[in-house]
């Protein structure tokens, strides 16, 4: 058996995507726990494999979980609400862009 942490595959979009085991060393995690982030839906594998988006989400989480000492559904949460902020703070400016080309 073969093992090998610089699995990398470019997606169709071009995108670099990474194994799970990658995922884990970079995170400092054990693969267990990125398969259990996945069975939970907390970060969303394409197949087998992670963007570095998730690779990044699974950090974020950790550093949740150690330094403010949230359960893992709390940081899940968290950085849910953080992303969904960040998107309406964007729209929020599209339409005051647009509604100052009104007046």
């Amino acid at each position: 058996m073969t093992f090998s942490l610089s699995k990398t595959v470019v997606s169709l979009e071009g995108e670099q995507l990474y194994s799970f085991e990658y995922a884990a060393l970079i995170t400092k995690t054990s693969i267990t726990l990125v398969k259990f982030y996945v069975e939970l839906g907390v970060i969303e594998p394409i197949g087998d494999l992670l963007h570095s988006r998730e690779i990044a989400r699974i950090a974020q989480i950790q550093r949740l979980r150690r330094d403010l000492g949230l359960n893992l559904v709390g940081a899940a949460m968290v950085l849910d609400m953080t992303t969904e902020i960040a998107q309406l703070r964007a729209q929020l400016k599209v339409y005051q862009s647009h509604s100052s080309n009104l007046l």
